[in-house]
């Protein structure tokens, strides 16, 4: 499908739909006016094509570093911002990297924008909803053979971490749209939010900032460690050298990704692993920032950030080819950006914790960064603990 912009109004989207990353101020009165999509196929530069998208309806994309001289207009009718998405294939094309395997959900687009206008919001209308059974596209084992790969190439000197990421999907019929608000309102996902498109949709509970710019700053907040959300669990966090090495490395990564953008200056860690609650796990996080000194613009953001290190590894090109050369089903809608554009600020989160709904099936993702004492099977278990909740919301348990 050739890419550009089309009324909202030639598919539904239901006025209750909540983007990701909205402007909490707005209260959810979000009314969508108009759409970008971009397919891998389409050609053309997809930074470049959706910022002028995202310009010509007036939103400021090309310099955004004065993001604190601006303000959400609050008028019904007026633009409130975009939300925006980006898929794993579309962060390899802005990258550089190595493409992955054939995504599990070709009719998404792999760059979508949505407008969006003040206006009513109105209710969620409940439907008939029924889950089937979720079958992995690989089994335990062959995800513990794909861990000990990571480790070997680890030996060789080929990379220094790779994040290994499994897909899982199941039938449903009915409306999913009430299961997928169910994922977005888990505990601790700072951009819980549902997008839907024709035919299709995707929730997102993702805890993880890929990059904020607000009040002159560009911001990240890499996630990587994970332990059960309790006392123990926080303390064998603390204490583990495995999970603060794989740390620190994607710390690293971050701090090089945001040194390459243009108007920045000198790139600092404000917080160092500190520990957050996702849902029922414990989770590390840090925040890398800079400040903006001169213009910066949405493309260069893309490049230099999506796919985010804590879902590629280190060094990120490298570790793009190995997850090309692993993984048997591709990344789909996760392990890539999600978020918001605004007059004010951009502020996309990493799409982790994040489902798709293509019309016959549900799709979700999970895994996690591996290092040289990685254990195969501590691995496998760990991304069956951050699915775990998912499945749990949308079966609406």
């Amino acid at each position: 499908m050739v890419h550009g912009s089309r009324s909202i109004g030639h598919y539904p989207t239901p006025p209750s739909v909540l983007p990701p990353g909205r402007p909490a101020s707005c209260q959810g009165r979000h009314v969508a006016s108009t759409s970008f999509q971009w397919f891998r196929n389409d050609g053309g530069d997809p930074a470049e094509l959706v910022s002028d998208y995202l310009a010509g309806n007036g939103l400021r994309v090309r310099n955004i570093g004065r993001t604190d001289e601006q303000v959400c207009p609050t008028g019904a009718g007026s633009i409130c911002g975009a939300a925006l998405y980006v898929s794993a294939d579309a962060g390899s094309v802005m990258s550089g990297g190595a493409p992955g395997a054939r995504t599990p959900v070709p009719g998404i687009p792999d760059v979508y924008a949505v407008v969006y206008e003040h206006g009513a919001s109105g209710d969620l209308a409940a439907g008939d909803f029924a889950l089937g059974e979720w079958t992995p596209s690989w089994t335990p084992a062959e995800h513990a053979a794909a861990v000990s790969s990571v480790r070997e190439a680890i030996g060789r000197g080929d990379v220094y971490q790779v994040n290994v990421v499994g897909h899982t999907s199941a039938p449903y019929t009915g409306s999913p749209l009430a299961a997928l608000h169910r994922v977005a309102a888990l505990p601790g996902a700072r951009y819980g939010g549902v997008l839907t498109g024709p035919g299709w949709a995707l929730a997102t509970a993702s805890p993880e900032t890929l990059v904020e710019v607000r009040g002159g700053r560009v911001i990240t907040r890499p996630i990587k460690g994970t332990r059960p959300a309790t006392a123990e669990g926080r303390r064998e966090l603390l204490a583990s050298v495995k999970e603060r090495s794989e740390h620190v490395m994607i710390v690293d990564l971050s701090r090089n990704d945001l040194s390459r953008l243009p108007g920045v200056g000198p790139v600092t860690v404000d917080e160092l692993f500190a520990v957050r609650r996702w849902s029922h796990l414990w989770q590390a996080e840090s925040v890398v920032s800079a400040p903006v000194t001169g213009p910066l613009g949405l493309p260069d953001l893309l490049r230099a950030l999506v796919p985010g290190g804590s879902v590629t590894g280190a060094p990120k090109r490298a570790a793009l080819a190995e997850i090309a050369r692993l993984e048997p089903v591709g990344r789909g809608v996760s392990m890539a950006a999600v978020g918001w554009v605004g007059p004010g600020h951009v502020d996309l989160g990493l799409t982790i914790r994040t489902v798709a709904a293509d019309g016959e099936r549900l799709h979700a993702w999970a895994g996690g960064g591996i290092v040289w004492d990685s254990d195969p099977g501590a691995e496998v278990a760990e991304a069956a603990a951050k699915l775990a909740p998912i499945k749990a919301a949308l079966a609406g348990r």
